[in-house]
């Protein structure tokens, strides 16, 4: 089902660029640039989604495969157990329902890495809050959304959130993180602040490339503010109407 899901991304990702190809021969010459622009950063979600992929059925096959497989081994040789010998077959059985457990949880915290199963039930405030409790630094949320908005843009303000996270603790040694988000218009804007050391760069890695590619699908902006020995702002404006 997880390698499903991404084949339907992979194929709406690819059907967004060849509309931009089809928008390059119809807009005015000015408009070309923005459409390069897209269409190349479209490229790079397209190069981001096949290497996730890759990397969700390594896991599979490294992980809750494996797992289950010892479990399907624990419940034959039970099976095998149980007539002759029931106290052995239940001793299997108790341990096959630890491998299962262990398979279960394996696969929650794949899944979890895709795309937050309390995202989709509950919404964006709800799924910030649960990040906030596993934070490894304070972090204070003051978002004022009042309903659920697109799936695509919780999406997007989720992974931004937890991405200037990680990199406040990682990079900057912050000690302290703010999340506040509201909507303005027709756009949710969030902006993420850290007290640390600042002199985060965009260029020097993948992971704010990823997420501007990521707001770029959504025709929005990411501006990131971090000058040496000053904090870090990073503020994402998420158009919620196509």
């Amino acid at each position: 089902m997880i390698v499903a899901v991404f084949a339907i991304c992979y194929a709406v990702v690819l059907s967004a660029i060849a509309h931009a190809a089809i928008a390059h021969l119809l807009l005015a010459p000015g408009e070309e640039a923005k459409v390069r622009t897209l269409t190349r950063s479209r490229a790079r979600l397209i190069d981001a989604f096949e290497v996730e992929r890759r990397r969700t059925e390594r896991d599979l096959h490294d992980g809750a495969q494996q797992r289950l497989l010892r479990l399907a081994i624990t419940l034959g040789v039970a099976r095998l157990e149980v007539r002759d010998n029931p106290e052995a077959a239940q001793a299997l059985v108790d341990q096959a329902a630890e491998q299962a457990k262990a398979a279960l949880a394996e696969l929650h915290e794949l899944v979890r890495g895709i795309h937050p199963q309390i995202l989709t039930e509950r919404g964006l405030p709800a799924a910030l809050t649960e990040l906030a409790d596993s934070a490894a630094v304070p972090l204070t949320i003051a978002l004022d959304v009042p309903h659920r908005l697109p799936s695509t843009v919780e999406s997007a303000a989720y992974f931004v959130v937890a991405e200037a996270m990680t990199n406040a603790v990682k990079h900057a040694k912050a000690r302290q993180i703010w999340v506040t988000g509201c909507l303005d218009g027709t756009a949710l804007v969030v902006e993420v602040r850290d007290n640390g050391v600042g002199g985060a760069d965009p260029d020097s890695g993948t992971c704010l490339a990823g997420l501007a590619d990521r707001v770029d699908a959504l025709a929005g902006t990411l501006v990131l503010s971090s000058p040496p020995g000053d904090p870090t702002v990073l503020r994402a404006e998420l158009p919620c109407s196509g």
